[in-house]
């Protein structure tokens, strides 16, 4: 075993030596760290079946080898973040010579800002964290790492858009991403918001756009169930559209949770009593929710069977386009002064 250990260190520092950028960087990371199928994980995962004896010398190596791996890692991530940094600012100019600009009107916070700063301060009083994360990300967090492996059907709803080279990064088609970065990070108990920008290869319409807006959110902790992701989100709507706003929850299937759950509320345009837009049903849905599965905490590194959660994500576009009475999505992305004023 100690050979092996000699091997897959001499050929990761010279696959890092090799490597030429920031993205590459993070693939070869999770291949030879990541928490499930790392190649040194995995022979890490062997020493439990060595004697004591073994298990000290082998050990010994065993963090040799993975310190010395950390450390030519960040010594490179740094190299490339400078490098990275001097040819973006190369790209940047100033003309000092240039007069003075006219003074133009003062702006207006969008729509989608006020919404989103809203649900910001009503979630911080409720004791969350407001966490971002890489709109540029890798096929491993976006889908892998919440429960929808490659052949799985979840990922054909899901139009991606994938990097030219870089099969292995896309732009993220869901603010779901940053759940298990986030559970890496800071463990359980754990509450925090992610609200970001995704993006899905749709045809645009009136209610769909190829870049949109979302507010993911994570409760884990000891004893969570259904009537606590409840009690949250019946608080969200009601601050939202009003105290007599009521929520319900159908079943509905989503990978990444189990049991899953559509949430709708009363029809705001029509107060429940049935209008076109609610299809005469009185309700309308506004976001996906349930307890988070098993797999999804096993990847953040989280034991299910000490811990529980739940997660649910708004569609921050829809929200905003429900609350103001916007029937076209495309306008928010306009930078059209005269509708940006009304605000």
């Amino acid at each position: 075993m100690l050979e092996q250990f000699k091997k897959i260190k001499s050929s990761a520092l010279s696959a890092i030596h090799l490597v030429k950028n920031l993205a590459d960087l993070e693939v070869l990371e999770n291949k030879l760290l990541g928490r499930k199928n790392g190649e040194l994980t995995g022979l890490l995962k062997g020493l439990k079946d060595l004697s004591s004896e073994e298990k000290r010398i082998v050990g010994q190596a065993a963090n040799d080898v993975k310190q010395a791996i950390e450390s030519a890692w960040a010594e490179k991530k740094l190299e490339l973040s400078r490098v990275e940094w001097v040819k973006s600012s190369e790209k940047e100019s100033v003309d000092v010579t240039q007069s003075a600009l006219p003074l133009s009107k003062c702006g207006h916070f969008h729509p989608i800002t006020l919404v989103k700063n809203k649900l910001e301060d009503l979630f911080i009083s409720m004791g969350f964290m407001v966490l971002d994360g890489p709109e540029l990300e890798s096929d491993y967090y976006n889908f892998t790492a919440v429960n929808i492996p490659a052949n799985h059907p979840a990922r054909d709803m899901q139009d991606t858009f994938y990097i030219k080279k870089h099969p292995n990064w896309l732009l993220r088609t869901q603010t779901s991403s940053v759940q298990v970065r986030a559970m890496q990070k800071y463990e359980a108990p754990m509450r925090a918001i992610v609200p970001g920008r995704c993006f899905r290869n749709e045809s645009t319409d009136a209610r769909h756009e190829h870049t949109l807006y979302q507010i993911e959110g994570v409760v884990i902790d000891h004893g969570i169930n259904f009537s606590n992701m409840k009690a949250v989100l019946e608080e969200v709507v009601k601050n939202l559209y009003g105290a007599e706003t009521k929520l319900r929850l159908r079943p509905k299937y989503y990978p990444f949770v189990e049991p899953g759950v559509n949430g709708e509320i009363t029809c705001v345009l029509c107060a429940g009593k049935g209008c076109r837009v609610c299809k005469q049903s009185g309700w309308l849905e506004i976001f996906g929710a349930g307890l988070i599965h098993p797999n999804v905490l096993k990847e953040g590194g989280i034991d299910s069977k000490k811990y529980q959660g739940f997660a649910f994500g708004f569609g921050l576009d829809r929200l905003v386009m429900l609350k103001y009475g916007i029937d076209e999505i495309r306008v928010l992305k306009s930078g059209e002064m005269k509708f940006l004023e009304q605000f």
